[in-house]
């Protein structure tokens, strides 16, 4: 598919087509990359999209753990309190 490129300002854009904003799953904002010299325009995902799932493989795989131990300072020991 051919598009123009339009002005904007001092920049320049192009118009797409509704079909491929529908197609695309598109709204106000994008994510773009530019790769080989090509633009990929993909829809923004949702923020921490696939952390339930990696999180469920890291626990099946025994990987959850902390890496460091959990370190008890004195403020710890004396000031801090549940309510």
């Amino acid at each position: 598919m051919k598009a123009s490129l339009i002005r904007i300002g001092n920049s320049k854009g192009i118009r797409l087509p509704k079909p491929v904003i529908e197609q695309c799953h598109l709204t106000d904002e994008v994510e773009m990359e530019v790769s080989e010299g090509k633009i990929i325009i993909y829809a923004v995902g949702k923020a921490r999209s696939g952390w339930d799932e990696a999180f469920e493989r890291m626990a099946d795989k025994g990987d959850d753990v902390l890496l460091d131990p959990p370190a008890v300072t004195a403020w710890d020991e004396s000031d801090w309190q549940w309510k």
